[in-house]
């Protein structure tokens, strides 16, 4: 029988799939970006390829005028972008959802880091409210912190 953490550990499994899969499995690192305050969730994620970091939309500019053998061109297109925010949310709200069925707390936030090459996945996880809290911090602030605090290698 399935317990609370098979289900919690499957959930994050399939959002690294998505992204992996949304990268072509061309990654060094993947960052994934998850958050739930009342009525809201967020799911995002950014890459580091190649030494650089990048946001899903930027993942080109690892390939171009770099050496890489495989001069890989990705996808980056709004549909598929779109399509991979949607099952990571999906997922989260499936998350939430476990959490109710097993009466444990949802985490507010989630931060999911994934090295490729060790296929390890390591999870932060806050049950305080981040920014709904705040009248002027927004959920997609708090991604661009940490993409900026990932970047400067402070994480």
């Amino acid at each position: 029988m399935k317990v609370f953490e098979d289900y919690f550990s499957e959930l994050q499994t399939d959002m690294v799939a998505i992204c992996l899969e949304y990268v072509d499995n061309k990654a060094d690192e993947i960052f994934i970006y998850c958050s739930y305050e009342p009525k809201m969730y967020v799911f995002d994620f950014f890459y580091k390829i190649n030494g650089k970091v990048v946001h899903k939309h930027q993942l080109n500019e690892t390939v171009k005028g770099s050496n890489s053998p495989q001069n890989q061109v990705y996808d980056v297109s709004k549909e598929r972008q779109k399509a991979a925010l949607r099952i990571g949310n999906q997922n989260l709200k499936h998350i939430h959802k476990k959490c109710e069925e097993f009466n444990k707390d949802m985490p507010k936030e989630i931060k999911l880091y994934y090295n490729v090459k060790q296929n390890s996945l390591k999870g932060k996880y806050r049950y305080e409210l981040v920014y709904s809290i705040d009248n002027e911090l927004l959920p997609d602030d708090i991604f661009d912190l940490w993409f900026e605090e990932v970047k400067g290698n402070n994480w």
